[in-house]
């Protein structure tokens, strides 16, 4: 399996970057951010807890000493990450949202370096800053028209989103070093958002969203509380018991890239060539990355 593990955050990134393809039909039809997490996240749990009971019950089984670090790490991690990416993008342009959120494997890479010992090699550094600089690229941010729309509190709360990014990266591969499966932490990390969620969640509209048209509209949320929550986290934790996390964080930077495609294929979006050069240049060090180690030079 360790062969293949530098697919399994890989393909989280491609699955991350698909998001938009379901959030845009339901922003469309009047959902908020608070009810698009929700929907994501109790379908999600609900799908999961339903496995679980039929496949390997064990996996519900919780320390009552480890519940403290699984509900600061849903909070502090995944939601703090939603919730300042949403605020980002309302107080910033989206392009530079994307940007600041992609420099969060510079903090995987730090807080790894010091709570794990992972080495901070060159090569990690270097196709680091070539994914980031190809994100820059996707993201158009450099080929937007006009002055760029920024207030320092919207810079703020985009780093914000990049450090809880990290932070939910970190405290995933702690969880996990206390013997907890990957599914097991992304469920109770998705029970917990669900939880908070649930005085800010639009419960009217959902239920208004599925009576519009049962079978397609109820196929679209279990899609994208699978393909967007689900599957990504379940695997994207999972890396880090066969790579290190600042490796893992790096390959799941084609997320931008990965999105780009998706629009160009579900909304006809034309990339620019500078997009285009992004997507080559974050997969050209992504590929670099998944080179053997040269002795030395390996995962600590």
């Amino acid at each position: 399996m360790k062969r293949f593990a530098a697919l399994l955050p890989l393909t989280a990134g491609i699955l991350w970057g698909c998001v938009g393809v379901f959030v845009r039909r339901m922003t469309a039809f009047g959902m908020d951010n608070s009810t698009i997490l929700f929907a994501r996240m109790s379908l999600g749990v609900v799908i999961m807890l339903a496995g679980m009971l039929l496949v390997k019950r064990e996996l519900l089984q919780v320390r009552a000493k480890d519940t403290g670090i699984i509900i600061f790490g849903a909070i502090a991690g995944n939601l703090g990450l939603s919730y300042f990416y949403n605020e980002a993008m309302n107080q910033l342009t989206l392009s530079f949202a994307a940007v600041l959120l992609s420099t969060f494997p510079i903090f995987v890479m730090f807080f790894a370096a010091v709570l794990f010992k992972e080495k901070i090699t060159g090569r990690k550094v270097l196709c680091m800053t070539i994914a980031i600089a190809g994100c820059v690229l996707v993201s158009g941010f450099l080929e937007a028209k006009g002055a760029i729309t920024w207030t320092a509190a919207g810079v703020a709360v985009g780093v914000a989103s990049s450090f809880c990014y990290g932070l939910y990266s970190i405290m995933s591969k702690l969880i996990m070093q206390r013997g907890y499966h990957s599914i097991t932490i992304t469920f109770y990390f998705m029970l917990t958002i669900s939880v908070v969620l649930i005085p800010f969640a639009d419960f009217g509209i959902i239920g208004e969203f599925v009576a519009q048209a049962p079978a397609a509209n109820g196929l679209l949320l279990l899609g994208h509380s699978a393909l967007c929550a689900v599957i990504p986290y379940v695997i994207y934790t999972m890396s880090f018991n066969y790579m290190d996390s600042g490796k893992a964080a790096i390959l799941a930077a084609i997320e931008p890239a990965a999105a780009m495609v998706f629009g160009v294929i579900f909304f006809e979006e034309i990339p620019t060539i500078l997009m285009v050069t992004g997507m080559f240049l974050t997969i050209a060090a992504l590929s670099v990355l998944c080179l053997p180690e040269k002795k030395g030079e390996a995962d600590a």
